[in-house]
Order: C-alpha cells, then sequence, then structure tokens
C-alpha cells in the first residue's frame, strides 16, 4: 500500500464504490486497494455497530425482537435477513435504523485518515445519502443470473433464497443516474480490471500524483466477489 499521507486538515478525495448484492464490488475495491487506497467497507463497519450493547444492536433488537439475537447475544443476521427480504415495510426500518449510524461512523472514518484517496463500499451508498460525500461513484453491474449463482456459491443460499435477496435489492436506476463509472462485471476478471484501469487513469492527475502512481501495474487480484 502507498506511504503517502496528506496533511490532517486536508480532505482525502473519496471514491464511492457501490452496486448491489454479488456484483463484484470486493473486487473493484481490492483493484483500488492494490493502487493505494484505504478502503472502507460499509457493511465491516454496519458489523462493528452492531456488536452486543450498543445503541444499534438495542435499537434492532427492539424492533425486530429478541429473535434476530443469537444465544451468544450477537446479532443473527441470517434471521434479521429472513425478516427484511420477505418485508418490504421491515427492510424501509432497517434502512431508517442503520443508515444513519454507518453514515456517521464512515464520516468519522474518512475525517481521521491522513491519505490521499479512500474508496467506500456499500451496497446502498446513494440511498443512504452517503454518495453525497463522494467525489467520484464508481457502480459495479452485473446480470442478475450472475448474481444468484454468486450467492449460492458464497453465501450457501439455497436458488429460492437467492433470487429472493436478489430481488430485494433496489433498482440500479438511481446508482446509473447517479454514476461517474459504471463498470460492466458481467464478463471475466481481466476485463473488470481493464475497465477499472480506465477510472483510475480518470481521476484527478493530482490524486494519482499523491499515490505515487507508477507505471508498473499491481499484482492481478484473486476473483473475489
Amino acid at each position: 500500500m502507498s506511504e503517502a499521507r496528506l496533511a490532517p486538515e486536508t480532505r482525502p478525495f473519496v471514491v464511492g464504490v457501490t452496486g448491489n448484492i454479488a456484483s463484484g464490488k470486493t473486487t473493484v475495491m481490492g483493484l483500488l486497494a492494490d493502487r493505494g487506497a484505504m478502503t472502507l467497507d460499509a457493511d465491516a463497519v454496519y458489523h462493528r455497530l452492531v456488536a452486543p450493547g450498543l445503541p444499534l444492536w438495542v435499537a434492532l433488537q427492539e424492533r425486530f425482537g429478541p429473535g434476530v439475537v443469537a444465544d451468544d447475544g450477537t446479532l443473527d443476521r441470517r434471521r434479521l435477513g429472513a425478516i427484511v427480504f420477505a418485508d418490504a415495510e421491515a427492510l424501509a426500518d432497517l434502512d431508517r435504523l442503520t443508515h444513519p449510524a454507518v453514515v456517521a461512523a464512515i464520516e468519522a472514518a474518512i475525517a481521521a485518515i491522513g491519505v490521499p484517496l479512500v474508496a467506500v463500499d456499500a451496497v446502498k451508498l446513494v440511498e443512504s445519502g452517503l454518495a453525497e460525500r463522494c467525489d467520484r461513484l464508481w457502480v459495479v453491474t452485473c446480470p442478475p443470473a450472475v448474481q444468484v449463482e454468486r450467492l449460492m456459491a458464497r453465501n450457501g443460499y439455497d436458488r429460492a433464497e437467492a433470487e429472493r435477496r436478489v430481488a430485494a435489492q433496489p433498482s440500479l436506476e438511481m446508482k446509473l443516474a447517479r454514476a461517474d463509472v459504471v463498470l460492466d462485471n458481467g464478463g471475466d476478471l481481466a476485463y473488470l480490471v481493464a475497465q477499472v484501469e480506465r477510472a483510475w487513469a480518470d481521476l484527478p492527475e493530482t490524486v494519482r500524483l499523491a499515490m505515487g502512481d507508477a507505471a508498473t501495474q499491481p499484482e492481478e487480484p484473486s476473483a473475489s466477489i
């Protein structure tokens, strides 16, 4: 990772990476990390915020009942997912409770990071309002059938559950309308890498120079999703 640092009062350039579930955001984030970007994963931030006893954990238990808490006290995300992905109102309530807390935590992290470039990965980057804090918005797209296959392989869902989760995702229209870059992940890894390289080259020169952008290319990442 690049050792470039910023003065404490300088805000990093922020690239928001979004797209629906299992579209390939993790791969794109890996490519950005290879180029020296500091990466923030909204889902990982959410995990920390729902640790037992924290305010968001309490709020979710109050809204969705004690059944969403496992025997060890941790949030049972599968049980919670089964509720919200079958009920649009419940999903809206989950977003209402989680978005402000996650956005605030990410904003605090960005403010504390003294690096030239931060990449933020969030499925609901636009819907949560976090996109307003981003200097560039990259949207990763993928055919729904591929998303379903990836969810089955990655999460162990049966086809019906994977299809239900893909169908419950917000429309891409809002994301695409705001996108500065659209990355098509319907092909192989090399195809995606080439698109990321073009998007990287289109970043402001001052940012790339601060990152120590070199002529050599980073190693090809593994095909994570």
